[in-house]
């Protein structure tokens, strides 16, 4: 068994505590589930934020979810970088496990979507 990072992300209309929190538990259930990740397995998750979003942390939206509470947590600030994609929660999940790298299903959700389409398109295949 080794370490995979699983990808994720996703965007909100608004900078709001209920937009954020909702959205991220949005993508921590969907990477869960397309990867039947237990949190036993999880050695971290990394969160950024775009800096247009400062009304809550996404963490405590994980912290909710039934035996997640231990799974260590961090939350960021995303690079700045002119004109990239706003209002985006991002995830990398540190995860103990016997896929392959072409067997993990990174989430792109929303226009999230443009930040990876060729994983979007790969996992589009692989969950029909």
């Amino acid at each position: 068994m080794g370490v995979r990072g699983i990808r994720g992300a996703i965007t909100v209309k608004e900078d709001t505590s209920t937009e954020i929190l909702e959205a991220t538990e949005e993508l921590v259930h969907e990477i869960i589930g397309q990867n039947q990740i237990l949190p036993d397995h999880v050695a971290a998750i990394f969160i950024t934020v775009t800096t247009d979003l400062v009304s809550d942390f996404p963490a405590k939206a994980i912290r909710k979810i039934g035996g997640w509470e231990l799974v260590p947590l961090m939350c960021s600030t995303e690079i700045p970088v002119l004109e990239s994609l706003s209002k985006c929660i991002r995830v990398m999940m540190l995860v103990n496990t016997d896929l392959n790298p072409d067997e993990v299903n990174h989430v792109f959700l929303r226009e999230a979507k443009k930040l990876r389409p060729d994983l979007a398109d790969i996992n589009a295949l692989t969950s029909n």
